[in-house]
């Protein structure tokens, strides 16, 4: 089935050339391309918002990594939601909402079966790529999965405001947790933390952290779910008691870096303290764990028991600056591109 009154050009954001530590504009082009008639099996979606993540910093650079990096001259992709204009495939309708991976893109031409439906009746498009798409999904496997946390455990979530971290500490308390600590870098942010049921948060910027975490944990964590690496994951390995477990998430703190980073200067202390720090991508997890997280966490929503927030630009043209903004920090929550 096909629609007859069909864009033929669309605009995309390509990278222009490899950032050398932060992204700046000039790091990014707006193009303007031809779309492609729709092969057998192909849908054309109009995406209505898109997402802008910390790991895409890393698909810049030209390294081997669990993803392949960002191309030059070539759009960058990443999540977005969007209603299906055209399609020669048979389960996906015209006028449907689907989730897929090519945003940075006004419209999109790909495979049906890489095209998600969704209900945008239940839920805004946004949650999609938030609390109920990747971001939520790397929370709940990250935390519980990863992270081993138990009923009774302590918790400190770093970057706990942001999309990620701000629903680790919700589902922290939800499952249990003795008590949950978070960090982030404005005094508004940290307020937020205690909004959304963190039993204490403290500002990184106002002393070290592993002072601050003291105070806010004076007797010590089991879990550390790290977004951020560097000085956190040091003060965590000093909070950690006996058996504590590291969920390594992110490193934010080093994206940018031009230099490799020391590692924690306290790491022996992992020996002692017979400390688990396993790394993980939510590749790893998520056909295991999404089942289980799309009805906890729909649970969750439907009962009001989960707040998130959202970050919004407007504008394709705005997403390049979106991305530099939420690596410095300018989000609460999610950050997206409205389009």
């Amino acid at each position: 089935m096909t629609n007859t009154a069909l864009p033929s050009t669309t605009r995309e954001i390509h990278l222009a050339r490899r950032p050398h530590g932060a992204p700046t504009p000039d790091d990014f082009r707006l193009v303007e391309v031809e779309l492609p008639e729709l092969a057998e099996g192909q849908v054309l979606v109009a995406n209505t918002v898109m997402s802008v993540d910390p790991y895409m910093r890393g698909r810049m650079n030209d390294v081997k990594s669990y993803v392949p990096p960002f191309q030059l001259d070539q759009p960058l992709d990443g999540g977005a939601v969007g209603t299906v204009l055209a399609s020669r495939h048979p389960d996906v309708a015209v006028g449907s909402s689907v989730l897929h991976g090519l945003g940075w893109r006004e419209h999109a031409v790909l495979d049906g079966n890489q095209a998600r439906p969704v209900d945008t009746e239940r839920f805004d498009d946004g949650a999609y790529l938030g609390v109920l798409g990747m971001p939520g999904l790397t929370a709940y496997a990250g935390l519980l999965v990863a992270g081993e946390m138990h009923e009774g455990d302590a918790v400190f979530v770093s970057g706990a405001a942001g999309a990620v971290g701000s629903l680790v500490g919700q589902i922290a308390r939800l499952s249990g947790a003795s008590r949950v600590v978070g960090s982030a870098g404005t005094p508004a942010k940290v307020a937020r933390l205690q909004e959304l049921g963190f039993d204490a948060g403290f500002d990184y910027h106002d002393g070290p952290v592993a002072e601050q975490l003291q105070k806010v944990a004076p007797e010590g964590i089991d879990v550390y779910f790290d977004n951020v690496g560097g000085e956190h994951l040091e003060a965590a390995i000093n909070s950690l008691r006996v058996d504590g477990r590291v969920a390594m998430c992110g490193a934010i703190a080093q994206y940018n870096s031009t230099e490799p980073p020391a590692a924690p200067r306290n790491l022996a202390l992992a020996i002692g303290k017979r400390l688990t720090l396993r790394g993980f991508v939510i590749a790893k997890y998520a056909e295991q764990v999404r089942p289980e997280f799309q009805e906890r966490m729909g649970q969750w929503l439907s009962e009001g028991r989960i707040q998130w927030d959202e970050t919004v630009r407007e504008g394709l043209e705005n997403a390049p600056q979106a991305f530099i903004d939420l690596l410095e920090g300018a989000n609460t929550g999610k950050m997206l591109v409205r389009l």
